[in-house]
C-alpha cells in the first residue's frame, strides 16, 4: 500500500510593514526618530482625528535630516527601541540657514 507523503505546509513569505512619516530627530548615531501621523474618523462623532506615533529607525549612512519625509520598514529588533530601518527618503527638507544675533546687533535693533 503506497503511503501519501504530505509536504509540510509552506510558509507564505510575509510582507514587511512600511510607514511614511516625518523625521523629528537625528541627533543619535545611525538612528532617526520618525513621527507617523494617521488620520481616522471618530467612531461616534465622525470627526477626523489625527493620531501620532514615534518610531526609532536605523539610518546606516546618516542621510536623513529633521524635516525630511521618509519611508521606513519593519525589521528585526536592532536595539531596545529600534524595530524599523530607513528604506528611502521621499522628500528632502529645504535647508534654511540659521541667523544668530549677537549682543551688539541686538542693542542697535532696539
Amino acid at each position: 500500500m503506497a503511503e501519501t507523503v504530505s509536504k509540510p505546509a509552506e510558509k507564505a513569505q510575509g510582507r514587511r510593514k512600511e510607514v511614511v512619516g516625518e523625521v523629528v530627530a537625528n541627533k543619535m548615531a545611525k538612528t532617526i526618530v520618525v513621527q507617523v501621523t494617521r488620520k481616522k474618523a471618530h467612531p461616534f462623532y465622525g470627526r477626523v482625528v489625527a493620531r501620532h506615533k514615534k518610531f526609532y529607525a536605523h539610518d546606516e549612512k546618516n542621510e536623513a535630516h529633521v524635516g525630511d519625509f521618509v519611508r521606513i520598514e519593519e525589521t528585526r529588533p536592532l536595539s531596545k527601541l529600534k524595530r524599523w530601518k530607513l528604506k528611502d527618503i521621499i522628500r528632502k527638507t529645504t535647508l534654511v540657514p540659521e541667523t544668530t544675533l549677537d549682543a551688539a546687533s541686538e542693542q542697535t535693533a532696539r
